[in-house]
Parts: structure tokens; C-alpha cells; sequence
């Protein structure tokens, strides 16, 4: 399986402020990866950096075939049409439906044909389980729904690579397990790497998989599950 995340002896920088550093990280594709460690800690740091909102400037580091020292203003939105990002507070715009919100992002994204618009939008619903609702506003939705039209907007550029920040960490125990569920199988059938940033050490349990953890500015591989 070829990698899609390589960060070799990376220092991780915010503000100014080094905050994780001697950065060794390999995300294979169709991997599932939790991210863990206290808040503050540098699990945001590193996510923002591999989707370019942070800069890097020292050692070796690639995402999705981008070398991310090579990043600027220009070049972070083809980067970005090759990743998905699921947020805890889903940040769906609220004035549109939930078919416009995803039309939204496609057209941000370079997308210009309606019709294949239309068919993306429809596939991604249909994915997330969402295929009637296209019409629904967001604050028509639970919460779980919402972060499903969340996982639909992420996927709607075929990504290599989901970076999943908190995603259960607004639901409950119930719906947690559903959007697992669907993350789970979104990296197992769609071959797409999957870096999940959580607290939720339930769900760690119910769904095992390989954990990484942020602590005293260094990245460290744990095992598989999480005590």
C-alpha cells in the first residue's frame, strides 16, 4: 500500500510556538488512524497542517502526492480537492438546503457541468444514507444527519485522505456508533485513508484501530487499542 501521508523529522509551528516536534507520520491508503491526546496538545496543529492551513518549513512532508513545504496561496486548493475534512460542529451553511450546501463546494471546487453536479451531489447522498433529504435545511436535521451531510460534503471530491476532527464529539453514544459505522465503511470500500482526531475512548474501544497519540510535544504510536 502506497502512503498517503509521509512527514519525516517534522517540527510542527503555531504562532510562532513549536508545538509538536521530530514529527514521523505514515498514513497508508484505506488506513483508519485515531489521533488521541489532551486538548491542547497538538492534535488541531497537526491536522491544520496537513491540509495547508498551517505552513511548514523543515523537514520532509507529503499528502496526497503534494509536497506540503511547497505550499502557498495558489497552490492549497488543489491539495485541499484532494481531501475530505469532517468537523465537530459540522459548519454547514445555514441559510441553504442541504443539496445547495453540497453544490456549494462543488462549484468552490472547480466544478462546472450541472449535470455532473447533480449526479455527484445524489451518489454522495446516497452514500451517507441521505438521498431523500437533499431538500432539508440544517436546522431541520438531528444532529447525527447533519454530520452525515458533513461525511457527504468530504467525500464529494473522491478524496484519497479524510481528516476527521472530533467528528462524534457533538453526539450521542447512539449516534457516535452510526457515524463510525459509516466512516468505518466509507475507508473500507472506497480505499480512503481515514486520520480521525477524538476524546472518545468508547468509541476507540468499539472500533479498534491502529492510535497515535499526541504528548509532551511528540507524536508516539501506540498499540492498537487504547486502556
Amino acid at each position: 500500500m502506497a502512503p498517503i501521508v509521509e512527514l519525516k523529522n517534522v517540527n510542527i509551528f503555531q504562532s510562532g510556538n513549536l508545538i509538536l516536534s521530530d514529527v514521523n507520520l505514515s498514513v497508508n491508503e484505506g488506513e483508519f488512524v485515531y489521533l488521541i491526546g489532551k486538548t491542547g496538545m497538538g492534535k488541531s496543529s497537526l491536522l491544520k497542517t496537513l491540509y495547508g492551513e498551517l505552513s511548514l518549513d523543515n523537514g520532509a512532508a507529503t499528502v496526497a502526492g503534494f509536497n506540503l513545504r511547497d505550499m502557498n496561496w495558489k497552490n492549497v486548493p488543489y491539495l485541499r480537492r484532494k481531501l475530505g475534512v469532517v468537523f465537530q460542529d459540522f459548519q454547514l451553511l445555514t441559510d441553504r438546503s442541504v443539496y445547495d450546501n453540497l453544490l456549494f463546494v462543488l462549484k468552490a471546487t472547480g466544478w462546472k457541468d450541472p449535470g455532473l453536479m447533480d449526479e455527484k451531489i445524489k451518489d454522495v447522498l446516497t452514500k451517507v444514507g441521505l438521498q431523500s433529504k437533499g431538500f432539508k435545511m440544517p436546522y431541520e436535521m438531528s444532529g447525527g444527519e447533519q454530520q452525515r451531510v458533513d461525511i457527504a460534503r468530504a467525500l464529494l471530491n473522491s478524496p484519497k485522505l479524510i481528516l476527521a476532527d472530533e467528528p462524534t464529539g457533538n453526539l450521542d453514544p447512539e449516534t457516535s456508533d452510526e457515524i463510525m459505522t459509516l466512516l468505518r465503511k466509507v475507508c473500507a470500500e472506497y480505499n480512503t485513508a481515514i486520520l480521525m482526531a477524538t476524546h472518545d475512548f468508547a468509541v476507540i474501544k468499539n472500533f479498534p484501530a491502529r492510535t497515535i497519540k499526541t504528548e509532551g510535544g511528540k507524536l508516539q504510536e501506540l498499540n492498537q487499542t487504547v486502556a
